[in-house]
């Protein structure tokens, strides 16, 4: 059952925002742009609120806008895999979780200024990370959020560690546009994220997203969302400069996400576009996800630190975490009129 205290909000000048503690996840977000409309661009599950989620998986029963994620990913079976890929793939922990614990469980509220939300999580004994933090603060001068993620770990460790933006589509096929500017390359997953929903070929790289190779031979233009098709699929992007934007057409709006990139070299888009037919997505969840990473994929915590087709390239998949530094990375969501 959820309490009066599950849920903290902050209004400013030019917006208003809502924080969750079940995963710190942030939304929904109202920005006002400067000609004076509102624009909501983060996404919310449309189950959240059916009392059927209350069964779900911590990191699904409230699924929504933006959160951080500790250890990324989640191990898979090699069985099928690219040799290449297979390999290093190890199996899961038995207390592994989907994107890790602080994507799964309720964090506590901390002391902070009227003009910022706080939030701290303390993780298991067994854990080599002690606790993580999070704060969010609207910036006063515009439609923007600003946001500091604190890592601090008992030993040292070797992690994927990634951030999780998911925005809201319009209904209209190909009426939103990703902006990536230029990239070294790009890289198909290198399975099937989800059995039967398949767009894109396995194990290929790209150097444009207008073109990336499809499963069923050619290419496929994956910068307009939402896609024509029903599908589940991920895309990893490498070398970007820490900037990506998604410019809603439909809506008149850019929103802009930016992080630093020497903690998460890779972006990750995920695809979520009627796919997955099984409860709770029954064929209905169509958004976008936009997530800085220092990962392979969301292939976990095994297949990170181990010699990875993608860390062989040169691209980091794993962040090394010392006691004596605790880690702090900082990032950005603005809105702009069209």
């Amino acid at each position: 059952m959820k309490g009066d205290d599950d849920y903290r909000g902050l209004g400013w000048a030019h917006g208003a925002l809502t924080v969750q503690r079940l995963g710190a996840m942030l939304a929904p977000v109202t920005f006002l742009l400067a000609d004076g409309r509102q624009v909501s661009p983060m996404h919310v599950a449309p189950w959240s609120h059916e009392p059927e989620a209350e069964a779900l998986p911590g990191i699904l029963r409230k699924l929504r806008g933006e959160w951080p994620c500790l250890p990324f990913g989640y191990s898979v079976p090699a069985d099928g895999w690219p040799e290449n890929w297979a390999r290093v793939m190890g199996p899961p922990e038995p207390d592994e979780e989907i994107h890790g614990h602080c994507s799964n469980h309720d964090w506590a509220w901390c002391d902070s200024t009227g003009g910022a939300l706080s939030l701290m999580l303390a993780y298991p004994q067994g854990s080599p990370v002690e606790r993580v933090e999070r704060t969010i603060t609207p910036d006063p001068s515009g439609p923007a959020i600003d946001i500091e993620f604190k890592v601090v770990v008992r030993r040292a460790c070797r992690l994927p560690i990634g951030l999780h933006p998911v925005f809201r589509l319009p209904g209209e096929t190909g009426a939103a546009t990703l902006e990536l500017g230029c990239f070294d390359h790009g890289r198909t997953y290198p399975h099937d994220v989800e059995p039967g929903a398949a767009l894109f070929a396995r194990n290929e790289t790209f150097a444009d997203l207008t073109s990336v190779p499809a499963r069923a031979g050619g290419v496929v233009d994956a910068s307009h969302v939402p896609l024509a098709a029903d599908t589940e699929e991920l895309l990893q992007i490498d070398g970007l400069d820490g900037s990506v934007a998604l410019a809603n057409r439909a809506e008149g709006y850019r929103v802009k996400l930016s992080w630093q990139k020497e903690h998460f070299p890779s972006l990750l888009l995920w695809y979520s576009n009627r796919g997955r037919k099984a409860a709770p997505w029954n064929g209905r969840h169509v958004a976008i996800g936009i997530e800085p990473i220092c990962s392979p994929f969301g292939l976990g915590p095994a297949t990170a630190l181990a010699d990875n087709p993608i860390a062989q390239s040169g691209t980091a998949t794993a962040l090394e975490f010392l006691p004596e530094r605790p880690f702090v990375t900082r990032y950005r969501i603005e809105a702009s009129a069209l």
